[in-house]
């Protein structure tokens, strides 16, 4: 399937949603992707001007993991456009999830959608992944090489490994992508980035706390490796002590970090071995 056509990103339907934030417009955002109409939360500032733009990928699937609109408005209070995507078959978009496949284009369609839109900059998009929302991130910045920086946050980077980890989640694993990774294990390759990451030419920061037992510890560090090996600028916040999720105190300072580190890197234009 094609990555890119003229019509990706498209918005085709914008509605108005509730908005918690004084400064913060919130619209219910239907696009394109691939051929299928998809879903997603779209936040925009409403000071005057052009902003960063900055792609959310949630994790979980279907209603594990959904996007909350408090989150989105959190990393938007930070001078971002913000646009999340529920990925297909959620919300009412067509479509099936199947865990960074072919949903993988409903990030790339996003990252599509923010260079479209008349308040970005599209010279400064930045992408951001929670737990499965990493593994989508790090397709999204294969797919779009012009992507300012990189950040994922308790990301899964292997798929087999998740397979291995999460027990609990091996029945959805294998009704998603066919059967275990013993039987397909070129169904497991074909979504782990860890295999296409020369391809990366932004700059990457890995947040993870060592004690998460929904994703451990080892994506995080199987993926420095890899960015590494492949000559690759990347930077590593990892925290002892912490689980896959953080306290909200610590949570909102490693926003407001996080987001400083999306600009600076922009700024200094650090793109690597593109």
């Amino acid at each position: 399937m094609e990555q890119t056509s003229s019509k990706l990103g498209q918005i085709v339907e914008k509605t108005r949603y509730p908005s918690p934030h004084p400064r913060i417009s919130l619209y219910m955002v239907t696009y394109l992707s691939n051929g299928l109409t998809v879903k997603g939360l779209l936040a925009e500032p409403k000071d005057a001007g052009i902003h960063d733009g900055f792609l959310y990928l949630r994790g979980g699937i279907k209603n594990v993991g959904t996007v909350r609109p408090s989150r989105i408005i959190q990393f938007a209070s930070q001078g971002f456009v913000v646009f999340a995507p529920f990925y297909r078959g959620n919300q009412g978009g067509e479509g099936d999830e199947d865990f960074a496949l072919e949903d993988r284009f409903d990030a790339i369609a996003g990252f599509e959608l923010l260079k479209r839109h008349p308040m970005v900059n599209p010279e400064r998009i930045h992408l951001f992944g929670f737990s499965r929302g990493g593994i989508m991130a790090l397709w999204a910045a294969i797919g779009c090489p012009e992507a300012a920086s990189l950040v994922t946050w308790g990301g899964v980077s292997d798929m087999v490994l998740t397979y291995k980890e999460r027990i609990d989640l091996r029945r959805m694993l294998k009704r998603v992508i066919g059967g275990s990774p013993m039987k397909y294990p070129a169904a497991y390759k074909a979504r782990t980035p860890l295999y296409e990451i020369e391809r990366i030419a932004c700059k990457v920061l890995i947040i993870h706390g060592e004690e998460d037992k929904n994703v451990s510890i080892q994506h995080a560090v199987m993926l420095e490796e890899r960015l590494r090996e492949a000559g690759k600028e990347v930077e590593t916040w990892y925290f002892p002590g912490f689980t896959h999720y953080f306290p909200p105190e610590i949570n909102r300072q490693i926003v407001r970090d996080l987001t400083k580190w999306m600009k600076e890197t922009a700024s200094n234009g650090t793109m690597v071995n593109k």
